[in-house]
């Protein structure tokens, strides 16, 4: 898959480089941070890069953090098609084409950690670590999938605004403080049309459960501790299903662990990365 950058589509948004490339007709907006060891990570649904930015200010000193804007999301643009969970991976292997990078540690938290899993899966041999934060490899039980009926009737009803707003309670723990609430509103201020086709995307995904034992390289798996939408045990799970997986638990925190406690996810990442080398 061929990518051409436009020299024009740039800026620079305090220390962060922002960008966007070109995939086919589509433009995939980026954000660089640091030097270094690549790192990319992948943002949660319905929001965009900009979730990962104090983690990656955390984690700039140590490593090359790159941070797309999956397909309708952010800077990026939505496309002719909708976007599977298989399409956003394989957007992330277009991105390391682009930037000239064989092989990178990629992560990603909720959706994110859906769209880490297909890129292990179809780009295994460019994966040198993972990290999986609050998310699970089952695919959507029946349950989920008549929420996602309902997320989708009211996101086109309302917008994806009303969606984050129902979301709140399940999203951040029973002690956020509001202005984190309101941090998580505006990261939830998406295109209708890329809420919509990501929801489509999270229902028709496959479960990868099965595939778990051939994920061989390190993995760290990252789980809130009073998350309620991938809960502690079923992370717990999740990591043991994993040959070579290492579970780090932060108390406290929600389904957004990386927002609610910013330090102990940069510092659980930090570690892992820091461990003997592959």
């Amino acid at each position: 898959m061929s990518s051409v950058v436009n020299p024009f589509l740039r800026r620079r948004v305090l220390g962060w480089v922002v960008m966007k490339m070109r995939v086919g007709d589509r433009r995939l907006a980026y954000e660089s941070y640091g030097s270094g060891r690549p790192l990319v990570l992948v943002h949660a649904f319905p929001f965009d890069g900009r979730m990962w930015r104090r983690t990656a200010e955390g984690l700039g000193g140590r490593c090359r953090v790159l941070v797309p804007d999956l397909r309708g999301f952010g800077g990026s643009d939505l496309g002719g098609s909708e976007p599977s969970i298989v399409d956003m991976a394989d957007d992330v292997a277009a991105l390391l084409d682009h930037l000239g990078i064989e092989r990178a540690v990629v992560g990603g938290l909720s959706m994110g950690g859906y769209v880490a899993l297909a890129f292990a899966a179809r780009h295994r041999a460019r994966l040198e670590r993972l990290i999986l934060a609050d998310t699970r490899a089952a695919g959507d039980t029946d349950k989920a999938r008549a929420g996602r009926a309902d997320a989708l009737a009211l996101v086109e009803k309302e917008g994806g605004a009303a969606l984050v707003e129902r979301q709140l309670a399940v999203l951040l723990s029973g002690t956020a403080g509001e202005s984190l609430r309101q941090e998580v509103r505006d990261l939830g201020r998406q295109s209708a049309l890329g809420v919509c086709a990501a929801l489509r995307a999270l229902r028709d995904r496959p479960d990868r459960q099965a595939e778990l034992g051939a994920i061989v390289c390190p993995t760290l798996v990252i789980s809130g501790g009073e998350d309620r939408l991938s809960p502690p045990e079923e992370m717990a799970a999740l990591a043991r299903a994993l040959p070579n997986a290492h579970l780090v638990a932060i108390p406290g925190a929600g389904h957004l662990s990386n927002l609610e406690r910013p330090d102990e996810f940069v510092a659980a990442i930090a570690d892992f990365l820091a461990s003997e080398q592959p």
